[in-house]
């Protein structure tokens, strides 16, 4: 499994970011993809996940309005565009995989790439 990310960086408070994340290695349709992230002296928190199987997607309370998750037609690529960005949404965002059950619980991934900063400065 190799999952390479892209993306990140430093904007402005109510500014955009679009992260991806390419992955190989196994069946997406068996599996979930997406992000969590994680700020210092914070939890792991899920940002948004999608299904490899029916496409159904999942978002964080705190990120419900200001992302989409999407992937693309072989499912071997997801994005994660996010607007309206906030100084509390700075963290480091890992691209992960989910098993086929759920992707709501951060610290039940299978495996994730070594994060991208994300810095959102007021």
């Amino acid at each position: 499994v190799q999952l390479q990310a892209s993306g990140g960086g430093l904007v402005q408070a109510g500014g955009s970011l679009r992260l991806s994340c390419a992955a190989s290695g196994f069946d997406f349709s068996d599996l979930h993809i997406g992000w969590f992230r994680q700020a210092p002296g914070k939890e792991r928190e899920v940002v948004s996940c999608i299904s490899g199987g029916d496409g159904s997607t999942y978002y964080a309370d705190s990120m419900k309005g200001r992302c989409a998750i999407s992937n693309n037609n072989d499912k071997s690529t997801v994005s994660l565009q996010m607007n309206s960005l906030k100084p509390e949404d700075t963290a480091v965002y890992y691209c992960a995989v989910w098993g086929s059950g759920t992707c709501l619980e951060p610290y039940a991934a299978r495996t994730w790439d070594k994060g991208t900063q994300v810095t959102v400065s007021s």
